[in-house]
């Protein structure tokens, strides 16, 4: 928010300027899919290298799987819930 007022950008009439509408929803979806991920990619790096598997390669295909998800997820959530409440908006304020 502050960041926003820094650089010019309104912080909407219907939300207050402290207010963090989806903090709590985003770091838990991020927390779930990046287990979620590193666990998936380390078993694509199990599947795609078999027996040529190392542990330092499988360890960052993990990361990479764990990073990726999680703010892929944590993204979609922000954009999901905030056009959710745009729409909620709108139609009590609309």
């Amino acid at each position: 928010m502050a960041l926003r007022r820094l650089l010019g950008f309104s912080d909407g009439e219907l939300m207050r300027s402290d207010a963090k509408p989806c903090s709590r929803l985003m770091r838990h979806t991020a927390g779930l899919f990046s287990v979620g991920g590193g666990l998936a990619f380390w078993i694509l790096c199990r599947l795609h290298y078999g027996p040529r598997i190392t542990v330092p390669r499988s360890l960052r295909w993990a990361a990479c799987g764990a990073v990726s998800m999680s703010s892929t997820s944590a993204l979609l959530a922000r954009l999901i819930v905030r056009n959710e409440m745009e729409n909620i908006s709108w139609w009590f304020y609309g």
